[in-house]
This record gives C-alpha cells, sequence and structure tokens, in this order.
C-alpha cells in the first residue's frame, strides 16, 4: 500500500470514527435535537439507542488491529445506517442541508472501506 493511500485511508477513518462516535453519542443519551429529528423521520425513540450503540461498536471494530470480516459487517452497517438516513431525509422532503451529515459520513465510510490496509480486508 502507497504512502498516499495509507494517509488518504486514516484521514478518512479518523474524521468517520470521529462522526459516528459524536452522532452516536447524542443518539444514546437522546439528545432534544435528536428526538425531535427521529420523530419527524417518523422513526420510535428506542431507534436512536440502538443506532447510537451500534455506531460506537462499529467504531471500536474498524479501529482495533485483526477481526476482517467483523470490520466489513461495521462497515456496511455504517453504510446502511447513512444510506437509510438520507433516503429518511428525502422521503420526508427535508431541505438540502438534512443531507449533508449523513451524505459526509456515507462518503467517508465507503473511502475509508476502499483505501483499507490489505491486512484490514478480507481474504475470500
Amino acid at each position: 500500500m502507497s504512502k498516499k493511500n495509507k494517509i488518504i485511508y486514516w484521514i478518512a477513518t479518523i474524521w468517520l470514527a470521529l462522526g459516528m462516535t459524536s452522532t452516536g453519542i447524542v443518539q444514546i443519551i437522546k439528545m432534544k435535537e435528536e428526538a425531535d429529528m427521529m420523530a419527524h423521520l417518523g422513526y420510535p425513540l428506542y431507534f436512536l439507542t440502538i443506532i447510537g450503540v451500534w455506531k460506537i461498536l462499529g467504531v471500536i471494530t474498524i479501529l482495533i488491529p485483526k477481526f476482517p470480516l467483523l470490520k466489513e459487517w461495521a462497515y456496511a452497517g455504517f453504510f446502511f445506517a447513512m444510506s437509510g438516513a438520507i433516503f429518511s431525509h428525502f422521503a420526508v422532503g427535508d431541505s438540502g442541508i438534512a443531507y449533508f451529515g449523513p451524505t459526509l459520513l456515507l462518503v467517508l465510510t465507503v473511502t475509508s472501506w476502499y483505501f483499507r490496509p490489505d491486512e484490514r480486508r478480507t481474504v475470500i
């Protein structure tokens, strides 16, 4: 893996980890803005806890060494959660600003996954 690709991977992965951790925490503590948004999107409040916990576990998984198959699952979970968030905002007719956070996290997820080192890939 080239030095450039390692730099891209680690920048994307660190920003992804920070974004998922921060949003996961505000979801777990059910911050008022998050609770209001979930209600606006039509989801039950308990989804915040489920999504928040899975985000934190996903961050731990992509940052620790080894377990390449588990990392694939974490990346897939991030992809599904963020693409689902984008679609949810679209479904209720939200304005463009509502798409920024989930779209950024989706791009960081794909970038981190694409540039991950060989030892973090599954061999199938």
